[in-house]
């Protein structure tokens, strides 16, 4: 019976080549989006998933409150915060420190390979991370390879790139900045891509100079700390310690300001608010809306299928007749009917599958990560696609399945079946409400995120980062002397406009946070962003003083200049009052000589920080060259050449500031480009559906229409009549989507300190391109129908 069903659905759908066509092809759309939606969430979902015991680990992450209700959050701890909660807590049972940093590495020429220089990001770890995070060790292991100082561990692919085989390595020595050689004493897998861990270099802690070791008042988002929980505790049980905690350390130094949060492995990934050391991070509310979106491509998809062959119903009601004449009950029907959808969804899903597979490489391209499309190498994907196999079959085909085999024997054999029991009209104008009721909530939404993104590129962020240069500088002693030279080598350059030493630019994912006193011996109720600067810092990135005047030349810190805000959480109002006063922090003070319009420190997500600017050139770890644009490339190879012949040791990596500021928005370009290309493909799906079911229609009406045109109706008459009910349709599509797209945008848009205010074009946008859509495609085949000739219709009446 199966096999007959199958045989006489295959006949079905050839002898419909036209509907089987729009269907099989909406459908496979469709559907490719759907499984690309899927491969995204799948991806984004499985991040740090891998690790043994992952539920009982946790991120130790730090909060501020300030009486004026603002919240400042990091990813960073104090440093003496570990060996603390070590000590205090015993519901843990281990706690590791993390120190993120970089350097210059240089490995020896050895067995005729050439003398290997590279710039990496380096970790410092302490041995109990290896044992909250369970890592496979090729070779060594943590209590022995991490213990001693001035030990490394690589992982393997490192490893092999350093020395050809990670065999080869173990025992070698691989010198840092010119200062210190490591001993590589362990090799490690890699780490997946999903993961919020990018090591590769590990550097033992013990071997980490920390001037900072002992201040509960310094906060750098470079420094972490681990914790794995021992069995039976939850986090909740850590409430009443960590308070305890939090007042045996801070309070007095800082009472009731700092607050610490343990944070779940399983939100790292996905909350925005700390970040982590891969830089990336995609919340959980966006992966429910790009997961509406497959849910609305589905719909769309679905709705196209149930629309067209409800139409179709009436051109088959001779065969449900003589079926059911013939002796056929209507469970064999339905499941004859449901068979050939069953059938078309199946060559829609194979279609979709090749689509997928063409449109992986711009994925991954998208994504800046492998992403892989393996039914067997990933058997939760072959699991979806069965279940979108069965649950488009029924979400599309039941319904019509349902009707069809609902038709009444005598009346389908004598032709008597209408429109009104054959789907009904209002179903069919219903689920064309639906359609592009999703329609215009994609094109609202599109609108609105292309227009903030626009904003975020175009906002004044209180400082000039075009054309301006980030090298990254030696930290040696001997390369601190040549600093001075090598400004001064720049500066002669053509092309280059201003040179400064510092330790970040203006807006920087790299942040320390501090407690300060002003002009007094009380510490502050809030920390302030430190940034180490010089006397050309202002200039090269066109910051703007209120009052006082620019840093002097200095090596050490003897004064400061701060932003607006920093004076605004004193309650300062005057910024020239503020000239004079005296400020402390790291056992350093200096009088203020300045102070700085605004300037945002961090992404538009975020708040401006208090800051303090101030010279130190021996912690200045960054180069900033603001450079000509016309001559750009040119003087590029110049500083290029420069530094490699002044710092011959040592690895020249550049980037540019705007480059640094547009990766803070990564999420929201890609899902951007995401919102663009699936609102397109409903746009499409929408129009292919709504042509196949204005064919349906005008086939059905083609004597009607004959008759109107015998009787004196003209061709735009006769358009405007089928295109009347239609229009109608979809403004009131855009009056149901207009509420529930602005209460999703106004949602997205929270997320931004700094954002667009709503307006009501992207709506009417959206209306003009539904109506326009709507107008083009019943038009076309409305006038193909008007056209047609009157004698072929009627002949046979």
């Amino acid at each position: 019976m199966f096999k007959l069903n199958l045989k006489i659905a295959w006949r079905n759908l050839w002898k419909n080549k036209g509907y089987t066509a729009i269907n099989v092809f909406g459908l496979s759309i469709g559907l490719a989006s759907c499984i690309l939606i899927f491969i995204f969430v799948r991806y984004e979902l499985s991040f740090d998933k891998d690790f043994e015991n992952s539920n009982r680990i946790y991120r130790v992450v730090s909060q501020w409150k300030y009486a004026d209700g603002n919240e400042f959050y990091s990813q960073g701890v104090p440093r003496p915060l570990a060996p603390a909660m070590r000590n205090d807590f015993a519901q843990l049972e281990k706690v590791a420190a993390v120190q993120q940093s970089g350097g210059t590495l240089k490995i020896k020429a050895l067995n005729g390979r050439a003398e290997v220089k590279d710039f990496e990001m380096t970790f410092y770890l302490e041995p109990s991370f290896f044992e909250i995070f369970k890592y496979e060790w090729l070779s060594g292991n943590p209590n022995q390879s991490l213990t001693e100082p001035n030990s490394m561990v690589l992982t393997e692919k490192t490893a092999n790139k350093y020395f050809g085989d990670w065999h080869k390595a173990i025992g070698n020595s691989i010198n840092l900045d010119n200062e210190t050689n490591f001993k590589v004493t362990g090799i490690i897998k890699d780490n997946e891509e999903n993961t919020s861990f990018p090591i590769k270099v590990i550097l033992s802690y013990s071997t980490y100079q920390d001037r900072n070791s002992k201040s509960w008042g310094s906060v750098s988002s470079n420094s972490e700390c681990y914790v794995l929980l021992k069995n039976g505790v939850n986090v909740q049980d850590l409430d009443s310690p960590l308070a305890q905690f939090i007042k045996k350390y801070y309070v007095e130094i800082a009472p009731g300001k700092e607050s610490h949060i343990f944070q779940s492995l399983s939100d790292i990934h996905f909350n925005d608010k700390y970040g982590n050391f891969k830089h990336t991070t995609t919340s959980y509310k966006q992966l429910i809306g790009i997961s509406i979106i497959g849910l609305f491509l589905l719909l769309t998809a679905c709705i196209n299928f149930i629309n067209l062959a409800t139409a179709q119903a009436i051109s088959r009601s001779k065969e449900v007749g003589v079926r059911k004449v013939m002796g056929s009950r209507r469970k064999q029907l339905i499941w004859q009917f449901l068979s050939e959808t069953a059938m078309i969804t199946l060559i829609a899903l194979l279609l979709a599958c090749v689509f997928t597979e063409l449109a992986l490489p711009a994925m991954e391209s998208l994504f800046g990560a492998e992403v892989t499309f393996g039914l067997f190498t990933h058997p939760i994907i072959f699991v979806f696609l069965l279940a979108m196999l069965i649950l488009v079959s029924f979400l599309a085909g039941l319904y019509p399945a349902m009707i069809m085999s609902g038709f009444s024997p005598a009346l389908a054999i004598k032709n008597r079946v209408s429109s009104a029991n054959a789907g009904g009209v209002g179903l069919r104008k219903t689920l064309v409400v639906i359609q592009f009721s999703i329609t215009a909530i994609l094109i609202v939404s599109t609108l609105v995120i292309i227009k903030q993104m626009s904003f975020i590129r175009d906002k004044s962020l209180g400082f000039d980062s075009k054309a301006i240069a980030i090298i990254e500088l030696p930290s040696d002693s001997l390369s601190l002397l040549k600093f001075d030279t090598f400004k001064s080598q720049l500066l002669a350059k053509n092309g280059v406009k201003d040179v400064s030493f510092n330790s970040s630019p203006p807006s920087s994912s790299n942040n320390n946070e501090t407690t300060f006193t002003y002009n007094s011996s009380k510490t502050e109720d809030f920390q302030v962003n430190v940034k180490i600067a010089d006397e050309a810092y202002l200039n090269t990135f066109g910051l703007t003083l209120v009052a006082g005047r620019n840093l002097a030349k200095s090596d050490t810190i003897k004064e400061f200049v701060v932003n607006e805000t920093f004076l605004n959480k004193l309650n300062v109002k005057n910024p020239n009052e503020a000239i004079g006063k005296i400020v402390k922090l790291w056992s350093k003070s200096g009088p203020i000589v300045g102070v700085v319009k605004d300037f945002n420190n961090y992404s538009l997500h975020e708040c401006i920080s208090p800051i303090a600017l101030f010279s130190w050139k021996k912690r200045a770890s960054t180069l900033a060259i603001k450079l000509e644009s016309k001559q750009l490339l040119n003087t590029m190879k110049n500083i290029e050449k420069t530094f490699n012949t002044t710092f011959p040791d040592n690895v020249y990596d550049v980037s540019f500031l705007d480059d640094q500021i547009a990766s803070y928005y990564r999420t929201e370009r890609v899902m951007g480009i995401l919102f663009k290309v699936f609102a397109g493909v409903v746009i499409f799906i929408s129009f292919i559906g709504l042509f196949g079911l204005i064919s349906f229609i005008a086939t059905q009406r083609t004597r009607e229409i004959a008759i109107r045109k015998v009787l004196g109706a003209s061709n735009l008459e006769l358009i405007k009549m089928l295109n009347g009910s239609f229009l109608w349709m979809v403004l009131i599509a855009n009056m149901v989507a207009w509420p529930i797209g602005y209460i999703f945008v106004k949602q997205w848009l929270s997320g931004f300190q700094y954002r667009i205010e709503l307006s009501i074009w992207p709506f009417a946008i959206a209306m003009f391109v539904s109506l326009g859509v709507t107008l083009i495609t019943v038009t076309i085949r409305s006038y193909q129908a008007a056209k047609a000739n009157t004698i072929d219709a009627l002949k046979y009446e």
